[in-house]
């Protein structure tokens, strides 16, 4: 029998190199990150929800001798796998930060300049649709983050018709958004501090710094120390993830001499390169398998009109692009900077739409203001999070699709 007689009778090597060229895809981790969502709802409103709710509260732990830790797979998934996902966001920072879209002001004025008013004026809807409720507050947050994988996925869904310069401000816009995230979680989410535990989390931080300073590659040496403060830091009060970021940024990254270029890259670029697939495929998909499992049972599109799922449906929705369109056209009109090439207004409006996809930060924030004491205010706001996310999409998409010309 021959080869293509074998490959029709077993098409596993065909499935394989689909499954390959899927992954290569730039909208893979987005489709991955909807399926993943799709089937969270899908199951919390099945016959099965039970079996989901018991997967979600699974208790884990880790025992070695004196030392023990253990949780829900829900904890384990927020913060402790997430904490990877800050560390590859904080290594895509640093990069962009010193060699990349954030290395001198021409090329961070106006990618900034947007992503600050896009957290302010989502984060002033929230607030005016919630003042005077004291615990609905808490999440002003919630709507101000881009989810980058999804946003960059509806972008190349739509071809060769997204210039390379939408793709670029949307990528850097979303950094920086990340950024703001991360000052947020450190700022206003963090409490009951144990200043024993911080000392320990500082001196971890020294070690990191000095081993950067003295010039050490060995990536090994990085990760030990991170998964050192990652404990420090969860045991401190201040929310666990934030050690993810420190550990990224104290990894080095060396280039541009001969001295420093390796066939492999920098120390930072090939854990980025390790970690991309990883969180993508992953620990993204856990995490909004674990997030996203809003019971539907008794909801109704009222519901909508509540405070709290309406702030941040109007929030993404609205206050993203006026935030962002807004800001960029003001800061054209005194010439500080100006579009990228092959942008204007209507591409800019659609792209801030695709802005409003606020997905995983958007739970992530919503799980630290509300989680085990506001548990009702945290569903809620997860429905006006996949609303807004979906609107977003919908919209940002389909008027990208009418405004920009196929290449």
């Amino acid at each position: 029998m021959s080869r293509s007689q074998l490959g029709q009778l077993f098409p596993v090597g065909r499935a394989l190199q689909l499954l390959r060229e899927f992954f290569r895809l730039q909208a893979a981790g987005g489709i991955v990150l909807i399926l993943a969502a799709a089937a969270a709802l899908a199951l919390a409103n099945s016959p099965w929800d039970a079996l989901y709710a018991h997967f979600r509260h699974f208790e884990l732990g880790v025992h070695a001798g004196a030392f023990a830790l253990s949780g829900p797979v829900e904890w384990w998934i927020n913060d402790a796998l997430m904490a990877v996902f800050f560390l590859l966001v904080a290594l895509e920072i640093k990069r962009e930060m010193l060699s990349g879209q954030l290395s001198s002001f021409a090329q961070m004025a106006l990618p900034v300049l947007c992503a600050l008013g896009g957290v302010i004026v989502p984060a002033l809807v929230f607030a005016s649709l919630n003042r005077g409720d004291a615990p609905a507050l808490r999440g002003w947050a919630t709507p101000t983050a881009t989810d980058i994988a999804f946003a960059l996925g509806v972008l190349a869904l739509l071809g060769s018709r997204v210039p390379l310069g939408m793709k670029l401000l949307l990528s850097t816009i979303a950094v920086v958004d990340d950024l703001v995230a991360i000052v947020i979680i450190a700022v206003f989410y963090s409490h009951g501090l144990q200043s024993t535990w911080l000392l320990c989390a500082g001196a971890c931080i020294a070690a990191m710094a000095l081993c950067n300073w003295r010039g050490v590659r060995n990536l090994i040496v990085y990760l030990l120390l991170g998964a050192l403060t990652w404990y420090c830091v969860l045991r401190s009060g201040v929310h666990a993830t934030l050690a993810g970021v420190v550990t990224g940024l104290m990894i080095p990254l060396r280039g541009g001499t001969e001295e420093d270029a390796t066939l492999d890259g920098s120390p930072l670029e090939q854990l980025e390169h390790a970690l991309h697939p990883w969180v993508a495929f992953a620990i993204l998909p856990l995490f909004a398998f674990a997030n996203a499992g809003l019971s539907l049972r008794g909801v109704s599109f009222a519901a909508l009109g509540e405070t709290v799922p309406l702030g941040v449906l109007l929030g993404l929705l609205l206050g993203k692009p006026v935030g962002i369109v807004g800001t960029a056209l003001l800061a054209r009109a005194v010439k500080l900077t100006s579009l990228p090439d092959g942008m204007d207004v209507k591409s800019l409006l659609g792209m801030g739409l695709l802005c409003g996809i606020g997905f995983t930060m958007s739970l992530f924030i919503a799980d630290l203001a509300w989680g085990g004491a506001h548990e009702e205010l945290k569903n809620a706001a997860v429905l006006g999070v996949l609303c807004g996310s979906l609107l977003s999409a919908l919209l940002g998409g389909a008027w990208l699709r009418m405004t920009l010309r196929r290449r």
